[in-house]
């Protein structure tokens, strides 16, 4: 990857151009500003912008470069912040939005800034949650979700956000492909990726209102405020409408529990002693949401199945070459793979003993 040379200025943007935008169309920003890259977010190219008056802001637009189609959506994250502002859910607020691509080369944003960090590792959290203060962070973290998964998309505006019917069963027809046609590249198949699609597609539970679904919510996507609660979730751009408890297993997947075979990476944002069980996690959700959770190990499989498919995609580019592999350990890769599919394997298990 070639690093861009922050002193010819902000990499993506013509800073005379976007400060004249954001003069004109967003009240309490005044340029010139201080110019600060922010790390994270999916290589989208995000920046502080600091005015003279005080003032900060976040602005965001996609990398520089040819995308895949729907890759790095700025319109579908405004969107939701700007839905979302209202309702329960804490996010960066919503100041302007600008899809004149003449401006800059591509659509951005300007939010609110947060103060608050995102937690990527174990020294994450330590840093910024006291031990005393982790059973309350995971606890917001959890009820922020909650709060999600109760707003109606209809009454905010978000209706058009994505398809409302079988979530589930599109979600294992698109990554079952992405599995087959990875095949070849990745010079790598496992029966158990073909017989769990069956299983998993054939037992597909009753999924309810469908609600918006964040698809990466965890704690490297929320910002963890001074005082240990979820101050707002960030990175919107994969979410859609579908089932939340798909998206309810995929955010406790990072989370802890005695029942594990094997203990969460010692590196993990939530490795670190104070944290609340993945189980007590569910708990919290199912009070907070009265949904019924009895059939959350079918999640857990899908989930895992998922995970595999993604991870085999991304193996099989590395083979191709269309990938650079500087860093990456592909063993490790193919060994994920199999991890995950045990992991699925192992759920079903139990809803057959169920």
């Amino acid at each position: 990857m070639t690093l861009h040379d922050e002193s010819t200025g902000p990499e993506g943007y013509r800073v005379e151009a976007v400060e004249a935008w954001i003069d004109a169309h967003i009240d309490d920003l005044r340029p010139p500003f201080k110019w600060t890259r922010l790390e994270g977010g999916h290589s989208n190219l995000t920046y502080r912008l600091d005015d003279a008056n005080g003032n900060a802001a976040v602005i965001r637009r996609p990398p520089q470069g040819e995308l895949l189609p729907k890759a790095h959506d700025m319109s579908r994250e405004w969107a939701l912040i700007s839905a979302l502002g209202p309702t329960p859910v804490p996010v960066p607020a919503a100041l302007g939005f600008c899809e004149d691509p003449g401006v800059t080369g591509a659509w951005f944003y300007v939010m609110g800034l947060i103060d608050g960090h995102p937690l990527y590792d174990a020294d994450d959290t330590r840093r910024w949650v006291p031990p005393q203060h982790r059973r309350k962070m995971a606890l917001s973290f959890i009820d922020v979700l909650a709060a999600l998964h109760a707003v109606d998309p209809d009454e905010v505006g978000l209706s058009e956000l994505g398809k409302k019917e079988n979530y589930v069963g599109r979600q294992l027809k698109t990554w079952y492909r992405s599995w087959t046609s990875s095949i070849e590249a990745a010079d790598y198949d496992d029966p158990r990726a073909h017989e769990l699609q069956r299983f998993l597609l054939e037992n597909i539970p009753d999924q309810g209102p469908a609600r918006v679904v964040h698809g990466d919510y965890g704690l490297h996507n929320c910002l963890v405020g001074p005082d240990c609660t979820i101050a707002a979730v960030v990175d919107w751009e994969i979410s859609t409408l579908g089932d939340p408890l798909a998206d309810l297993v995929y955010a406790l997947n990072r989370w802890p529990d005695p029942t594990d075979d094997e203990p969460v990476l010692p590196d993990a944002a939530t490795a670190p002693e104070g944290f609340p069980t993945r189980t007590e996690l569910a708990e919290r959700y199912a009070e907070r949401t009265g949904r019924d959770l009895s059939k959350l190990d079918y999640y857990v499989g899908f989930n895992r199945w998922k995970s595999a498919a993604i991870v085999h995609g991304v193996y099989a580019r590395y083979c191709e070459g269309k990938k650079s592999t500087d860093g990456i350990d592909l063993d490790e890769m193919r060994d994920s793979i199999d991890r995950a599919l045990t992991l699925s394997e192992q759920a079903v298990s139990r809803i057959s003993q169920a």
